[in-house]
């Protein structure tokens, strides 16, 4: 007799399959939006077929990553695809939180809520795929054809769950809450602080001691350091950079991965909604419609001023950071702030 949760998942089954014979493009994350389930669940309706559910300490087995040689780490948010290929290399934890700290593949983990791990085989494509309690995707790792096939089919192996019908449905998320405008804000200790800083990472906690959202905090800004662009103008910031073949910093991150390109940006054009950047080892998929409001950013550190642009949606939440090319130690690249300033469209 089968358990509620096996019927329920035969029956997410048949509307999936169903839903891709009439869809046959649409991916898989939309999909789940589309049938009012997660990207999770309708994985999990393939488990003992192209599916394999992993359990285990994921810290371990994203150390074993490396072993697979050349591959493609995906992260993406609801606006914004990030693919960045390259080697696991240096990857460590403490605690929940990682690093992966190669040369291409760079990455911020927080693994506290990675609930749930894929080994999804789809027709000539392998991947491992992460995701939290509610389904949403962390992080994807998809082999390329100089992979390693070996070392991936030993580490699923490893990793493989020894019931591979013991998964839990994902979680219901929570509703979020409307941003509210803040009040009694103490401005000129807040600028004075801003004004302060010695590294970009203590402006996350300038934001909580003033109970600031990232659009109040931009909104009360010391003069000249933020100032609001039109959102087309990532366009001209792309092929300005690509034009003068000048390295940067692309930013995405979702609450459970952050993960960051470094280099050169070439190939750029837009395809309906989506502006894109299409390099062999870096791609980009950036939703121009999704930007509620682009700002340019600047922060005082113990190396100088460091430009950003920052794009943030509706419901307030950052979701792509740029940057010129730099390490700590270093000052900012002058050809950055001067390819800024002239590319953008000032709102």
């Amino acid at each position: 007799m089968k358990t509620v949760l096996e019927s329920n998942r035969a029956a997410l089954k048949e509307s999936w399959a169903e839903f891709k014979t009439q869809n046959p493009k649409t991916r898989i994350r939309d999909a789940a939006r589309e049938l009012d389930t997660t990207e999770a669940d309708l994985l999990a309706t393939g488990l003992g077929e192209n599916i394999t559910l992993l359990e285990g300490d994921f810290r371990e087995l994203l150390k074993e990553v490396q072993s697979l040689g050349y591959v493609m780490a995906l992260t993406r948010n609801d606006h914004v695809v990030h693919e960045r290929k390259g080697i696991y290399e240096n990857v460590s934890f403490n605690n929940h939180v990682g690093l992966v700290l190669g040369p291409d593949i760079d990455l911020r983990l927080f693994l506290g809520d990675w609930k749930f791990g894929f080994a999804v085989h789809e027709g000539d494509r392998f991947s491992l795929q992460f995701f939290n309690s509610f389904g949403d995707a962390t992080h994807k790792i998809y082999l390329t054809e100089q992979s390693n096939k070996e070392a991936y089919d030993a580490l699923v192996e490893k990793y493989r769950a020894a019931d591979q019908n013991n998964m839990a449905l994902t979680a219901a998320k929570p509703e979020k809450k409307a941003e509210e405008p803040a009040d009694d804000i103490d401005t000129a200790a807040f600028q004075a602080e801003w004004l302060t800083l010695k590294d970009t990472h203590e402006f996350f906690g300038l934001l909580r001691k003033y109970k600031l959202s990232r659009k109040e905090a931009l909104r009360h800004a010391p003069e000249g350091y933020a100032y609001q662009i039109k959102p087309e103008s990532m366009k001209a910031v792309f092929d300005a950079a690509s034009e003068k073949e000048l390295p940067i910093m692309v930013f995405v991150s979702n609450p459970n991965c952050i993960q960051i390109h470094t280099g050169p940006v070439k190939k750029i054009f837009v395809m309906g909604p989506w502006l894109n950047i299409m390099d062999p080892a870096f791609n980009l998929h950036l939703r121009e419609d999704a930007i509620d409001e682009a700002w340019v950013v600047r922060k005082p550190t113990e190396d100088g001023i460091v430009t950003g642009i920052e794009l943030i949606d509706r419901e307030g939440v950052m979701f792509n950071q740029f940057f010129g090319k730099r390490k700590p130690g270093s000052p900012e690249l002058i050809e950055w702030q001067e390819l800024v300033e002239k590319a953008v469209i000032r709102k």
